[in-house]
């Protein structure tokens, strides 16, 4: 079995060392250069952002006024126990008032 073009009898030409070591050279700046290009691009810092809407922002301000809200405890327990007893009343027409005037101040209607 023959191959064609193979070897045909030229003889090969020589080997330019000059234009291969400048060749060599190039091809090691370029892989150099991109080594550094990918080191700079995964050690920059990323610079995320976070933004509140101005919901979010009075609700963080609410909790934290919440959590620092004085608690008396004394008026909790008496409550506590008053409810488990059976003796705590509940007015309807007072609670109905006092909803009707809290939902007047959170949605800024007059009553």
């Amino acid at each position: 079995m023959a191959i064609n073009n193979v070897n045909n009898g030229t003889p090969k030409a020589p080997i330019d060392n000059a234009k291969l070591n400048n060749q060599q050279a190039q091809t090691q700046t370029t892989q150099q250069q991109e080594a550094a290009a990918k080191n700079t691009q995964t050690t920059a810092p990323r610079q995320d952002s976070v933004s509140l809407t101005q919901s979010a922002q009075q609700l963080s301000q609410v909790q934290k006024k919440g959590t620092e809200a004085p608690v008396n405890q004394e008026k909790v327990d008496k409550l506590k126990k008053a409810i488990q007893s059976g003796e705590y009343k509940i007015d309807p027409d007072s609670l109905a008032q006092k909803i009707a005037r809290l939902e007047a101040q959170v949605f800024g209607i007059k009553s």
